[in-house]
């Protein structure tokens, strides 16, 4: 997803208070907070639902169900190789050699592995020039409107462009990590300040998730025969 914590794939509301995107439905202060999350109709990624809460013994616990009682928030997910539940066997899954040509622009302008740039864009829109997130991510790196006009991008459909613009703020999060390509795909997700905040990769599943495939993928397109 790029830098989704806050600007890209994560939408946090919080049960205690009202958002853009949530409203409070309680009728009394008595009852228990609810919410009601309101998606985009043009999204065209599968959304997963994390409950985040802290536990009695005051650990971060994340589940797939809400908690019976407490204060909890709620994170949406969505890129192609986000969902922590997804079916996907990531290690047979089609591998795809399209833009070479851009990808290896990128990769030559901003010193990556062309294997890389390719991982993460399976990753983010499984090769998709047209994918458009729920929470407004773009194109095959999936940029967020914000993040592609600080990249210099114009238009993130057009995959030169949107290759460049993934690949050069993918290069500045492995300059900002001292080229920690977890940490570099944690941000690349989750966002760096959220890295930074844990001193590492942040205890959400879907950033482990998509770190995990990423790196599967990785793997499997520096193999891939030329």
């Amino acid at each position: 997803m790029s830098f989704r914590w806050s600007l890209f794939s994560l939408l946090l509301f919080v049960l205690t208070g009202t958002s853009a995107g949530a409203s409070d439905t309680s009728s009394s202060s008595a009852e228990k907070p609810r919410i009601t999350a309101r998606y985009s109709e043009n999204g065209t990624s599968t959304q997963t639902k994390v409950y985040q809460y802290v536990q009695p013994n005051g650990t971060v616990a994340f589940s797939d169900k809400a908690p019976s009682s407490g204060k909890y928030e709620i994170l949406l997910f969505d890129c192609y190789a986000c969902n922590p539940k997804s079916k996907v066997n990531w290690r047979t899954i089609r591998l795809n050699r399209s833009y070479e040509k851009d990808i290896l622009l990128a990769a030559k302008t901003y010193s990556l592995e062309p294997a890389l740039i390719r991982a993460v864009i399976h990753a983010e829109s499984n090769f998709n020039p047209k994918a458009i997130s729920r929470t407004g991510a773009v194109g095959l790196m999936q940029l967020m409107p914000g993040t592609a006009k600080d990249m210099g991008v114009r238009n993130s459909f057009l995959p030169q462009d949107n290759i460049l613009g993934g690949s050069r703020y993918l290069s500045l999060m492995l300059d900002r990590f001292q080229g920690d390509l977890n940490h570099a795909l944690a941000a690349y997700n989750a966002g760096p300040t959220r890295v930074e905040e844990y001193s590492g990769i942040p205890p959400y599943p879907e950033t482990k998730a998509y770190i995990e495939r990423v790196n599967i993928l990785l793997q499997r397109y520096r193999n891939l025969r030329t």
